[in-house]
């Protein structure tokens, strides 16, 4: 069993469930202008966070709000560069960054694209190299952020389904959704035991997990979160900042 682990929530982004949410997670990734947010937004965020103690981290996407950055969308890389570094700049304006995270299309994107991995890895060195990226296990973008000289944690989902390629189920696909807490808090202690996830085709996959992630925008989050701090604790396992 690891020691400890970080608890992260991708929050606002307009969910409305951001002020049940942070008291039980260690990291926030703030929505900063692209797929939503603006800010007013940022800055509520921000003081929340702050007032629990929770680290501050960007969560850029592509501009994209009709289609909540979740769209894959053509653009090239120098474009997807002006995006992110301009999100991350909206944030560190109003606080210190401490960590991004990709969000959506975007982050699924540079987890299997080398050269969009390197791009992002690239921007995230010059806003920062002591900033933490967040990536998938064993992705590209894992590879390209510890390439660049980054640290970086590599991020798990209590609420989503794995396939056997270590992608995640699709959003509207059967199985895609762990809604039910029990069964959210049994795959990430798991995971943390024994390193492993059960795909969606009944297989057992290795799985590196720094920093787990539960959805902020999700009916359940913040009863999420909370079954999560308490499956950990019983557990032995420290919930804390990742590399705090």
């Amino acid at each position: 069993m690891k020691p400890a682990v970080d608890l992260n929530a991708d929050l606002g982004e307009g969910g409305g469930n951001d002020a049940a949410v942070m008291p039980w997670i260690t990291s926030a990734n703030i929505g900063c202008g692209g797929h939503a947010g603006d800010e007013a937004t940022m800055r509520a965020t921000v003081a929340l966070a702050q007032a629990h103690g929770v680290a501050i981290g960007a969560h850029p996407g592509y501009a994209d709000r009709e289609h909540f950055g979740r769209r894959e969308l053509d653009l090239s890389l120098a474009a997807v560069a002006v995006q992110v570094r301009e999100q991350i700049e909206a944030l560190a304006r109003l606080a210190p960054v401490r960590h991004v995270k990709l969000h959506g299309a975007l982050y699924h994107r540079a987890a299997h694209e080398s050269a969009m991995a390197a791009t992002i890895a690239e921007v995230v060195r010059m806003a920062g190299r002591e900033r933490v990226l967040y990536a998938p296990p064993g992705s590209e973008l894992v590879r390209a952020g510890r390439t660049a000289g980054l640290t970086v944690a590599e991020e798990v989902f209590a609420d989503r389904a794995y396939r056997r390629d270590g992608s995640l189920v699709p959003r509207g696909q059967p199985g895609a959704m762990i809604d039910e807490e029990t069964m959210a808090a049994a795959q990430v202690l798991r995971m943390l035991r024994e390193g492993v996830v059960r795909t969606v085709e009944g297989e057992e996959m290795r799985i590196a997990a720094d920093t787990v992630c539960v959805h902020g925008d999700g009916a359940r989050a913040a009863m999420l979160a909370k079954r999560l701090r308490e499956a950990l604790a019983a557990a032995g396992v420290a919930v804390r900042a990742f590399g705090g």
